[in-house]
């Protein structure tokens, strides 16, 4: 039988799953046949990753159902199993960089020679073998950490193959190359579905989805919308199903006072560059201006922001009201007038033990008392007036972070940014995973913040977000490549940043 008349590879048939609170697939379906390669696409939220969590084994699905070649899964806790039949190379390396490509490739199951013994001789070979059998082109002798990510993920798949999958799912496997390398992958990736591999291909690179995919399946809002053969789907509908149809909070910020082009520019970036992640971004902020920085997940739009807050290494040069900021230090970013709101706030954002008063002053502490010691009153008090600036929800200033919602626990951590007065707020990802009243009181507190006493550097995924500014540029492997101003077309921002009218598609 053919791909079309045979059991599909994998088919995952209304998959749900929460998270808590938090659905995060609701919907989820999806059908790969045997030898195509398959995109999954959607806006980030929109439940790809959750999917793919469910489709290898990591996520148990609260309903649904998941079949490879027509049989049920495997059980939840059988490894082995799964990995027959399904792999996936991620974004992020997950080879041991301090072993060699050959120990990589067999770990957990190192052949062994006489008495049982480990065998490095019978290593070598067979990984020589495997990787000349999948036209791997690197010597099994070398160090995992001096891999190519080209390389890499040609491993990564190697390895797969080797347990028995034909079936790899690829997470944005051309984030991190350059032109030549893609081609290269790509011809490697037509190879191997000669040979009958199947893989399913997300990214946020839309025209790779024309170059290397048969059919699209689009995930929005945790639901399958639609699923079609590439060639009958034109790039605007691909967009429309991605973003369905304009909708938005209360317009937050409708009424701003356009910004001078004389204001006093706070924040100032030249030639600022991250290792891996970012080329070069020159880039300006004024007093009374919110700008949005969008762009996929590996644009570097994050890295950058974390840069500016001394979170990491950089090159080039950041100014904040024409003063020089360090790199690479927190208490310099800090004293020189960045607040900064992290993307992930139960990461970065606040101790949940801790309470209100603790999160919200924890960059001021010493400014709550003298000779650095701080005074519970003096603290408690700076603690009442954010609680009743931002409205936030709580028993008062003792009560632990982690007892909070997770839209007043956001409001802490925007309260901390703003505890230090700066002359710019850096923001990523403000309104991630609150509802829809904490988005708008969020985002009001933006607006009043920014209108007149600092400037805002608003970094997000959310399109709702980026309508509160006053212009948004639009970052693609890792540099500025549009800015538009406030009243943006939805589709055109969305095109341009999942990188359509690049390369002529």
């Amino acid at each position: 039988m053919d791909g079309a008349q045979a059991p599909p590879v994998v088919e995952a048939v209304g998959i749900a799953k929460r998270f808590g609170p938090t659905v995060a697939l609701a919907d989820g379906n999806l059908s790969v046949r045997a030898g195509e390669t398959h995109a999954l696409v959607g806006r980030n939220g929109a439940g790809k990753s959750t999917l793919v969590g469910v489709l290898t084994g990591l996520h148990r699905a609260d309903a649904g159902e998941v079949r490879f070649a027509g049989k049920p899964a495997p059980a939840p806790g059988d490894r082995a199993a799964w990995r027959e039949r399904v792999a996936c190379v991620y974004q992020r390396p997950s080879v041991v960089r301090e072993l060699t490509v050959a120990e990589n490739l067999f770990l957990g199951r190192q052949p062994r020679g006489r008495f049982g013994l480990l065998s490095p001789g019978r290593l070598r070979r067979e990984a020589a073998e495997l990787l000349e059998a999948w036209a791997v082109p690197v010597s099994p002798d070398l160090a995992a950490r001096d891999l190519t990510v080209e390389q890499r993920q040609l491993v990564e798949i190697a390895g797969a193959l080797s347990l028995g999958a034909r079936f790899v799912i690829l997470d944005e496997p051309t984030a991190q190359l350059e032109a030549k390398a893609i081609n290269r992958l790509f011809d490697r990736l037509r190879d191997l579905q000669q040979q009958g591999v199947t893989f399913l291909f997300i990214s946020h690179h839309l025209p790779e989805i024309y170059e290397i995919c048969q059919r699209v399946t689009v995930f929005r809002d945790a639901r399958h919308i639609v699923t079609a053969p590439v060639a009958e789907l034109s790039h605007d509908k691909l967009v429309e199903a991605m973003i369905g149809e304009a909708r938005g909070l209360v317009q937050v910020g409708a009424d701003r006072p356009s910004v001078s082009a004389d204001a006093e520019k706070v924040l100032e970036l030249s030639g600022v560059g991250v290792p891996g992640f970012v080329e070069s971004v020159d880039l300006s902020v004024r007093r009374g201006e919110i700008v949005g920085v969008a762009g996929s997940a590996a644009s570097g739009k994050r890295q950058l922001a974390e840069a500016i807050a001394g979170l990491r290494a950089r090159s080039g040069e950041v100014r904040v009201t024409g003063r020089v900021i360090k790199a690479g230090q927190v208490p310099a970013a800090l004293r020189g007038g960045v607040g900064y709101l992290p993307g992930d706030r139960n990461v970065d954002g606040f101790v949940p033990g801790l309470s209100v008063a603790e999160n919200a002053t924890m960059t001021i502490a010493g400014k709550l008392g003298p000779r650095g010691f701080v005074l519970p009153k003096v603290r408690d008090g700076r603690a009442n007036t954010m609680i009743a600036d931002l409205d936030v929800h709580t028993a008062g200033p003792h009560q632990p972070v982690g007892e909070l919602s997770g839209g007043n626990a956001q409001k802490v951590v925007m309260a901390r940014a703003l505890a230090s007065d700066p002359e710019v707020l850096v923001l990523v990802q403000p309104t991630a995973g609150v509802d829809v009243r904490s988005k708008e009181s969020l985002l009001g507190a933006v607006d009043e913040q920014t209108r007149s006493r600092r400037g805002a550097l608003l970094v997000s995924d959310e399109l709702d977000d980026l309508r509160v500014c006053d212009r948004v540029v639009v970052m693609v492997g890792g540099r500025v490549v549009g800015e538009h101003p406030r009243g943006w077309n939805e589709a055109e921002l969305v095109a341009e940043i999942e990188g359509i009218g690049e390369s002529g598609v």
